[in-house]
């Protein structure tokens, strides 16, 4: 479990293997490894979570498999490029963004990045089979990222980015036609999954009353 709050910075030492069979992913963050690292932690790579498989001072390895790289787009990764590093939350750490499983549901492209004040605004594509978890003011993991969504149409949603961070993660420096992996928020998933079993066992569509029932199991 992650918080969506990216304090390490890394970068891919090396990205050995193909699509099909998988690769191992070797990450440079030595800031992460020295706050305390283990064979077998969890660690958000990007928003995806892997399991170190062995490590050093300076470097983490992980197993990345066919499936992680179908959701991720891990594969073309290639040795010197930024990935957002987040390592595992405890029992009793703040949690100032909000529950991120590190299950990637899709990585779409970036639209456009615009500036806006100090920051940017970030519009990033809208997969048709995410629209349903993902609305305005609800929260989204994007490459990890724990963000706001400022607002979502049909074909996008956009996120606003302030300074901090854009210098501290990834997506200060990527651009247009670029993917980003994100992750719906894990209670609008289990609140779809609840108006859908609902639905199902009546003829006509559930009230605004009973969808904000579901949000609250």
């Amino acid at each position: 479990m992650f918080s969506g709050l990216i304090v390490h910075d890394g970068r891919v030492a090396s990205a050995d293997g193909a699509a099909r069979g998988g690769l191992t992913l070797v990450v440079e963050a030595p800031d992460a490894i020295a706050a305390g690292v283990a064979d077998g932690d969890s660690v958000a790579i990007n928003g995806a979570c892997l399991t170190v498989v062995g490590f050093d001072a300076r470097t983490m390895r992980f197993d990345v498999v066919p499936e992680t790289l179908a959701r991720t787009g891990f594969e073309r990764l290639r040795a010197g490029d930024r990935v957002n590093v987040e390592l595992s939350l405890r029992v009793g750490d703040r949690l100032g963004g909000h529950f991120v499983y590190g299950h990637v549901d899709a990585s779409p492209s970036i639209l456009a990045k615009v500036p806006e004040g100090q920051g940017f605004r970030l519009h990033v594509s809208l997969p048709d089979e995410l629209a349903p978890f993902i609305v305005e003011k609800g929260y989204v993991a994007v490459d990890g990222v724990s963000l706001t969504v400022a607002s979502v149409d049909h074909e996008k949603f956009t996120v606003a980015l302030i300074p901090e961070t854009a210098r501290r993660t990834t997506l200060g420096t990527k651009g247009p036609g670029e993917r980003v992996n994100v992750e719906v928020d894990p209670i609008a998933r289990y609140a779809q999954g609840a108006v859908v079993a609902y639905a199902q066992q009546r003829s006509d569509a559930p009230t605004a009353d009973e969808v904000a029932w579901a949000y609250e199991i």
